[in-house]
């Protein structure tokens, strides 16, 4: 993908700058938070459920690492850590695209696939565009 052909990052194939919002989102991005050893079993979710495709793509993410933290009250089963004591874990964030309509099930398989009792994760409506 170059910036000289227009194309990537969502843009049309033909070096069509794009120069109006699409009205309704059709595209959520997908953020969640993993410790590295269940990454590549989230994406695998994920992106079996048919998140991560970008035109002629699949299986696209963005990943980071970064330090979650928390702290367990009375009544939680932690993965990590105790009960009462804050905890500060390395974990990912992880990033991809997924179709609206298909939004359910790919939380449904991170949910599925992720070691953690309560997973942090978020949805963002993504603004597309159209030249």
């Amino acid at each position: 993908m170059t910036r000289e052909s227009g194309r990537g990052r969502g843009f049309p194939a033909g070096g069509t700058v794009p120069s109006q919002a699409v009205p309704e989102s059709r595209l959520h991005k997908l953020v969640w938070f993993v410790p590295s050893d269940a990454l590549d079993a989230t994406r695998d979710a994920v992106f079996g459920a048919g998140a991560g495709r970008i035109g002629d793509y699949e299986r696209c993410s963005w990943y980071t690492a970064g330090t979650g933290t928390f702290l367990p009250r009375a009544g939680a089963d932690p993965t990590v850590g105790e009960v009462g004591r804050e905890e500060r874990v390395a974990e990912l964030r992880v990033e991809t695209v997924v179709p609206v309509e298909i939004t359910g099930d790919v939380v449904g398989a991170l949910l599925a696939a992720h070691p953690y009792e309560e997973v942090a994760y978020e949805l963002y409506p993504i603004v597309e565009v159209e030249p």
